[in-house]
Protein backbone atom coordinates (compact mmCIF):
# COMPACT_ATOMS: atom_id res chain seq x y z
CA UNK A 1 0.00 0.00 0.00
CA UNK A 2 2.83 2.39 0.54
CA UNK A 3 4.26 1.54 -2.90
CA UNK A 4 1.05 2.36 -4.88
CA UNK A 5 0.59 5.54 -2.48
CA UNK A 6 3.63 6.84 -3.40
CA UNK A 7 3.24 6.16 -7.12
CA UNK A 8 -0.35 7.52 -6.54
CA UNK A 9 1.30 10.64 -5.23
CA UNK A 10 4.35 11.16 -7.82
CA UNK A 11 1.56 10.63 -10.47
CA UNK A 12 -0.62 14.03 -8.74
CA UNK A 13 2.29 15.82 -8.81
CA UNK A 14 3.22 15.06 -12.26
CA UNK A 15 -0.38 16.39 -12.72
CA UNK A 16 -0.69 19.05 -11.09
CA UNK A 17 2.80 20.52 -12.27
CA UNK A 18 1.17 20.20 -15.72
CA UNK A 19 -1.90 22.10 -14.68
CA UNK A 20 0.55 24.88 -13.03
CA UNK A 21 2.44 25.49 -16.33
CA UNK A 22 -0.61 25.29 -18.46
CA UNK A 23 -1.99 27.71 -16.31
CA UNK A 24 0.84 29.95 -16.78
CA UNK A 25 1.29 30.15 -20.16
CA UNK A 26 -1.81 32.33 -21.29
CA UNK A 27 -1.12 34.79 -19.07
CA UNK A 28 2.23 35.99 -20.56
CA UNK A 29 0.81 35.02 -24.63
CA UNK A 30 -2.56 36.70 -25.32
CA UNK A 31 -1.06 40.18 -25.54
CA UNK A 32 1.55 38.99 -27.78
CA UNK A 33 -1.15 37.21 -30.15
CA UNK A 34 -3.96 39.88 -29.77
CA UNK A 35 -1.36 42.80 -30.56
CA UNK A 36 -0.40 40.55 -33.89
CA UNK A 37 -4.01 39.84 -34.85
CA UNK A 38 -4.76 43.52 -34.50
CA UNK A 39 -1.83 44.30 -36.96
CA UNK A 40 -2.84 41.91 -39.29
CA UNK A 41 -6.27 41.49 -39.65
CA UNK A 42 -7.80 45.09 -39.13
CA UNK A 43 -7.12 46.34 -42.34
CA UNK A 44 -8.33 43.18 -44.27
CA UNK A 45 -11.51 43.00 -42.34
CA UNK A 46 -12.54 46.74 -41.97
CA UNK A 47 -11.90 48.29 -45.90
CA UNK A 48 -13.19 51.39 -44.21
CA UNK A 49 -9.97 52.40 -41.68
CA UNK A 50 -7.54 52.05 -44.67
CA UNK A 51 -6.38 55.26 -45.01
CA UNK A 52 -7.43 57.84 -47.25
CA UNK A 53 -4.47 59.60 -49.84
CA UNK A 54 -4.03 63.41 -49.56
CA UNK A 55 -6.03 64.95 -51.90
CA UNK A 56 -4.07 65.88 -54.66
CA UNK A 57 -5.97 69.19 -55.91
CA UNK A 58 -6.48 71.30 -53.21
CA UNK A 59 -4.19 70.30 -50.18
CA UNK A 60 -6.15 71.21 -47.24
CA UNK A 61 -5.22 70.37 -43.98
CA UNK A 62 -6.28 71.78 -40.52
CA UNK A 63 -5.32 75.57 -40.44
CA UNK A 64 -1.78 75.79 -38.49
CA UNK A 65 -2.88 79.56 -37.66
CA UNK A 66 -4.87 81.46 -36.04
CA UNK A 67 -3.71 84.91 -36.78
CA UNK A 68 -1.73 86.31 -39.50
CA UNK A 69 1.00 89.64 -39.60
CA UNK A 70 1.93 91.01 -42.86
CA UNK A 71 4.69 93.10 -42.55
CA UNK A 72 5.32 95.14 -45.84
CA UNK A 73 8.97 97.23 -45.18
CA UNK A 74 8.30 99.73 -48.00
CA UNK A 75 11.00 99.77 -51.20
CA UNK A 76 13.18 97.07 -49.56
CA UNK A 77 15.80 95.04 -51.87
CA UNK A 78 16.67 91.41 -50.77
CA UNK A 79 20.61 92.43 -51.17
CA UNK A 80 19.80 95.37 -48.59
CA UNK A 81 18.97 92.40 -45.74
CA UNK A 82 22.48 91.70 -45.75
CA UNK A 83 24.23 94.78 -46.30
CA UNK A 84 22.32 96.98 -43.86
CA UNK A 85 22.43 94.47 -41.77
CA UNK A 86 18.69 92.67 -40.43
CA UNK A 87 19.26 90.61 -37.66
CA UNK A 88 15.94 90.35 -37.07
CA UNK A 89 15.05 89.03 -40.11
CA UNK A 90 17.69 86.96 -41.30
CA UNK A 91 16.95 85.30 -37.81
CA UNK A 92 13.28 84.99 -39.39
CA UNK A 93 14.61 83.43 -42.55
CA UNK A 94 16.59 80.81 -40.62
CA UNK A 95 14.01 79.55 -38.71
CA UNK A 96 11.17 80.13 -41.24
CA UNK A 97 10.88 79.90 -45.39
CA UNK A 98 12.13 82.79 -47.70
CA UNK A 99 13.07 83.55 -51.13
CA UNK A 100 15.09 86.41 -52.06
CA UNK A 101 13.60 86.40 -55.71
CA UNK A 102 9.98 87.00 -55.10
CA UNK A 103 8.58 89.68 -57.80
CA UNK A 104 5.95 92.07 -57.50
CA UNK A 105 3.50 93.55 -59.86
CA UNK A 106 4.11 96.67 -62.62
CA UNK A 107 4.06 99.23 -62.36
CA UNK A 108 6.50 98.43 -59.33
CA UNK A 109 5.21 101.65 -57.45
CA UNK A 110 3.53 101.36 -54.19
CA UNK A 111 -0.17 101.60 -54.02
CA UNK A 112 -0.32 99.53 -56.69
CA UNK A 113 1.99 96.83 -55.27
CA UNK A 114 0.36 96.80 -52.09
CA UNK A 115 -3.27 96.09 -53.71
CA UNK A 116 -1.90 93.19 -55.17
CA UNK A 117 -0.10 91.79 -51.98
CA UNK A 118 -3.56 91.92 -50.20
CA UNK A 119 -6.16 91.38 -53.05
CA UNK A 120 -4.03 88.42 -54.40
CA UNK A 121 -5.10 89.95 -57.99
CA UNK A 122 -3.22 91.59 -60.76
CA UNK A 123 -3.63 95.10 -61.44
CA UNK A 124 -5.88 94.56 -64.46
CA UNK A 125 -8.52 92.93 -61.74
CA UNK A 126 -7.99 95.50 -58.36
CA UNK A 127 -7.88 98.16 -60.73
CA UNK A 128 -6.16 100.39 -58.81
CA UNK A 129 -3.56 102.41 -61.30
CA UNK A 130 -2.89 105.60 -59.16
CA UNK A 131 -0.23 106.18 -56.53
CA UNK A 132 -1.42 108.58 -54.78
CA UNK A 133 -3.88 109.23 -51.95
CA UNK A 134 -7.27 110.34 -54.38
CA UNK A 135 -10.21 109.28 -52.19
CA UNK A 136 -12.42 110.18 -55.17
CA UNK A 137 -11.21 106.88 -56.77
CA UNK A 138 -12.49 104.60 -54.45
CA UNK A 139 -11.15 101.40 -53.61
CA UNK A 140 -9.43 98.00 -54.89
CA UNK A 141 -12.02 95.81 -56.54
CA UNK A 142 -12.47 92.39 -55.60
CA UNK A 143 -12.50 90.36 -52.73
CA UNK A 144 -9.44 91.35 -50.63
CA UNK A 145 -7.46 89.55 -47.95
CA UNK A 146 -9.61 91.99 -44.99
CA UNK A 147 -13.36 91.10 -46.49
CA UNK A 148 -12.48 87.69 -45.68
CA UNK A 149 -11.10 87.79 -42.41
CA UNK A 150 -13.67 90.42 -41.87
CA UNK A 151 -16.43 88.30 -42.61
CA UNK A 152 -15.02 85.35 -40.86
CA UNK A 153 -15.36 87.49 -37.40
CA UNK A 154 -11.41 87.90 -37.02
CA UNK A 155 -10.41 91.26 -36.05
CA UNK A 156 -8.73 92.99 -38.66
CA UNK A 157 -6.19 95.81 -38.04
CA UNK A 158 -3.96 98.12 -40.37
CA UNK A 159 -1.22 100.31 -39.19
CA UNK A 160 0.64 101.90 -42.42
CA UNK A 161 2.85 104.70 -42.76
CA UNK A 162 1.50 106.39 -46.27
CA UNK A 163 -2.16 107.77 -46.11
CA UNK A 164 -2.75 105.97 -49.60
CA UNK A 165 -2.75 102.91 -48.34
CA UNK A 166 -6.45 103.50 -46.76
CA UNK A 167 -7.49 102.89 -50.65
CA UNK A 168 -6.46 99.10 -50.36
CA UNK A 169 -9.66 98.33 -48.99
CA UNK A 170 -13.39 99.27 -47.80
CA UNK A 171 -13.42 100.67 -44.59
CA UNK A 172 -16.17 98.36 -43.51
CA UNK A 173 -13.78 95.37 -43.43
CA UNK A 174 -11.19 97.22 -41.66
CA UNK A 175 -11.87 97.07 -38.16
CA UNK A 176 -8.82 99.00 -36.89
CA UNK A 177 -7.01 101.61 -38.98
CA UNK A 178 -3.99 103.89 -38.00
CA UNK A 179 -2.01 105.90 -40.22
CA UNK A 180 1.22 107.17 -38.24
CA UNK A 181 3.38 109.73 -40.80
CA UNK A 182 6.72 108.72 -38.91
CA UNK A 183 9.56 106.36 -38.96
CA UNK A 184 8.84 102.94 -38.22
CA UNK A 185 10.24 102.62 -34.92
CA UNK A 186 7.51 105.04 -33.64
CA UNK A 187 4.83 102.89 -35.89
CA UNK A 188 6.17 100.31 -34.18
CA UNK A 189 5.41 101.17 -30.87
CA UNK A 190 2.28 102.57 -31.57
CA UNK A 191 0.78 99.87 -32.09
CA UNK A 192 2.67 97.86 -28.89
CA UNK A 193 1.13 100.33 -27.09
CA UNK A 194 -2.72 99.99 -28.44
CA UNK A 195 -1.51 96.10 -29.64
CA UNK A 196 -4.87 94.10 -30.50
CA UNK A 197 -4.70 91.07 -28.51
CA UNK A 198 -7.41 89.32 -30.52
CA UNK A 199 -6.36 90.16 -33.71
CA UNK A 200 -6.92 87.74 -36.86
CA UNK A 201 -5.36 89.50 -39.66
CA UNK A 202 -2.89 92.41 -38.71
CA UNK A 203 -1.17 94.61 -41.70
CA UNK A 204 2.05 96.39 -40.42
CA UNK A 205 3.46 99.14 -43.69
CA UNK A 206 6.97 100.69 -42.87
CA UNK A 207 7.76 103.78 -45.04
CA UNK A 208 10.97 104.95 -44.40
CA UNK A 209 13.25 102.63 -46.23
CA UNK A 210 11.22 103.84 -49.64
CA UNK A 211 11.53 107.48 -48.38
CA UNK A 212 15.78 107.58 -47.88
CA UNK A 213 15.89 105.57 -51.48
CA UNK A 214 14.39 108.52 -52.85
CA UNK A 215 15.93 110.93 -50.78
CA UNK A 216 19.59 109.25 -51.09
CA UNK A 217 19.47 106.63 -53.16
CA UNK A 218 19.31 102.67 -53.36
CA UNK A 219 21.35 100.39 -50.98
CA UNK A 220 23.00 103.91 -49.78
CA UNK A 221 24.61 104.33 -46.71
CA UNK A 222 21.36 106.57 -45.43
CA UNK A 223 18.83 103.86 -46.59
CA UNK A 224 20.86 101.03 -45.19
CA UNK A 225 20.94 102.80 -41.87
CA UNK A 226 17.03 102.99 -41.67
CA UNK A 227 16.77 99.61 -42.74
CA UNK A 228 18.41 98.49 -39.72
CA UNK A 229 15.96 100.69 -38.05
CA UNK A 230 12.93 98.68 -39.27
CA UNK A 231 14.68 95.89 -38.45
CA UNK A 232 14.88 96.59 -34.94
CA UNK A 233 10.98 97.92 -35.19
CA UNK A 234 10.84 94.29 -36.73
CA UNK A 235 12.46 92.52 -33.78
CA UNK A 236 10.16 95.33 -31.15
CA UNK A 237 6.62 93.73 -32.81
CA UNK A 238 8.43 89.95 -32.30
CA UNK A 239 9.09 90.86 -28.66
CA UNK A 240 5.94 91.71 -28.24
CA UNK A 241 3.98 89.34 -29.48
CA UNK A 242 5.83 86.46 -27.21
CA UNK A 243 5.26 88.79 -24.44
CA UNK A 244 1.89 87.97 -24.87
CA UNK A 245 1.91 84.33 -25.63
CA UNK A 246 1.06 85.00 -28.90
CA UNK A 247 3.91 83.95 -30.99
CA UNK A 248 3.46 80.35 -31.31
CA UNK A 249 -0.18 80.70 -33.07
CA UNK A 250 0.90 83.55 -35.55
CA UNK A 251 2.23 83.06 -38.92
CA UNK A 252 4.61 85.96 -40.22
CA UNK A 253 5.15 87.21 -43.74
CA UNK A 254 7.49 89.84 -44.01
CA UNK A 255 8.23 91.34 -47.53
CA UNK A 256 7.79 94.51 -49.34
CA UNK A 257 5.91 96.36 -52.76
CA UNK A 258 8.94 96.83 -54.96
CA UNK A 259 12.42 97.56 -54.79
CA UNK A 260 14.42 100.46 -56.57
CA UNK A 261 17.63 101.36 -58.26
CA UNK A 262 19.34 105.14 -58.02
CA UNK A 263 16.49 107.48 -56.75
CA UNK A 264 13.75 105.97 -58.00
CA UNK A 265 11.90 102.33 -58.68
CA UNK A 266 8.36 101.67 -61.15
CA UNK A 267 10.23 100.00 -64.23
CA UNK A 268 11.16 96.32 -64.97
CA UNK A 269 14.45 96.29 -63.93
CA UNK A 270 15.08 93.42 -61.60
CA UNK A 271 16.23 96.05 -58.86
CA UNK A 272 12.78 97.33 -59.10
CA UNK A 273 10.71 93.99 -59.62
CA UNK A 274 12.82 91.74 -56.93
CA UNK A 275 11.57 91.71 -53.27
CA UNK A 276 12.22 89.49 -50.23
CA UNK A 277 9.32 87.25 -49.29
CA UNK A 278 9.75 85.57 -45.79
CA UNK A 279 7.21 83.18 -43.70
CA UNK A 280 8.16 81.79 -40.32
CA UNK A 281 5.56 80.56 -37.55
CA UNK A 282 3.52 77.71 -36.98
CA UNK A 283 3.62 75.07 -39.79
CA UNK A 284 6.29 76.77 -41.67
CA UNK A 285 9.25 74.20 -42.45
CA UNK A 286 12.58 76.07 -42.64
CA UNK A 287 13.92 76.12 -46.51
CA UNK A 288 15.27 78.29 -48.89
CA UNK A 289 12.20 78.52 -51.17
CA UNK A 290 12.17 76.99 -55.08
CA UNK A 291 9.14 77.96 -55.87
CA UNK A 292 8.46 81.27 -57.85
CA UNK A 293 6.65 83.59 -55.80
CA UNK A 294 4.76 86.83 -56.84
CA UNK A 295 2.96 89.15 -54.04
CA UNK A 296 -0.07 88.10 -54.93
CA UNK A 297 0.42 85.01 -53.21
CA UNK A 298 0.37 86.68 -50.50
CA UNK A 299 -2.84 87.08 -49.89
CA UNK A 300 -3.43 83.50 -50.86
CA UNK A 301 -1.27 82.42 -47.67
CA UNK A 302 -2.68 84.39 -45.04
CA UNK A 303 -6.36 83.37 -46.37
CA UNK A 304 -5.04 79.63 -46.70
CA UNK A 305 -3.63 79.38 -43.43
CA UNK A 306 -6.73 80.91 -41.81
CA UNK A 307 -8.72 78.59 -43.00
CA UNK A 308 -10.39 81.20 -45.60
CA UNK A 309 -12.08 80.55 -48.15
CA UNK A 310 -10.08 81.90 -51.33
CA UNK A 311 -11.66 83.11 -54.09
CA UNK A 312 -11.62 81.56 -57.46
CA UNK A 313 -10.40 84.98 -59.53
CA UNK A 314 -7.57 85.18 -57.35
CA UNK A 315 -4.50 84.90 -58.86
CA UNK A 316 -2.30 84.19 -55.84
CA UNK A 317 -1.73 81.35 -55.05
CA UNK A 318 -0.55 79.62 -51.54
CA UNK A 319 3.01 78.89 -51.28
CA UNK A 320 2.36 75.38 -50.20
CA UNK A 321 6.37 74.68 -50.60
CA UNK A 322 6.76 76.36 -47.19
CA UNK A 323 4.61 74.20 -45.10
CA UNK A 324 5.62 70.86 -46.91
CA UNK A 325 2.98 70.32 -49.18
CA UNK A 326 2.93 69.21 -52.87
CA UNK A 327 2.93 72.37 -55.12
CA UNK A 328 0.36 71.43 -57.18
CA UNK A 329 0.54 74.91 -59.39
CA UNK A 330 2.15 77.95 -58.85
CA UNK A 331 1.36 81.91 -59.60
CA UNK A 332 2.21 82.96 -62.99
CA UNK A 333 3.46 86.50 -63.73
CA UNK A 334 0.16 89.90 -64.09
CA UNK A 335 0.80 90.70 -67.94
Amino acid sequence: MRIKFTSLSLLLLFLLACQTSVLATPTAVPPTSTLTETAVSTPTSSPTETPTPAPTLTPTPAPHASRVLILSIDGLRPDAIFAAPMPNLLNLMQTGAYTLSAQTVFPSVTLISHASMLTGACPSKHGVYWNDYQPLLGYAKGTDLFDLAHAAGLQTVMYVGKEKLRQLTEPASVDIFAYINDRDLVIANELIANFPQDFGVLFVHFPLVDGMGHEHGWMSWEQLSVASRADEALGNLLAELDARGLRDETLIIVTADHGGHDTTHGSRLPEDMTIPWVVSGPGVQPKALTTQVHTMDTAATAAFMLGLPIPPEWDGVPVYEAFGLPVERQSVPCE
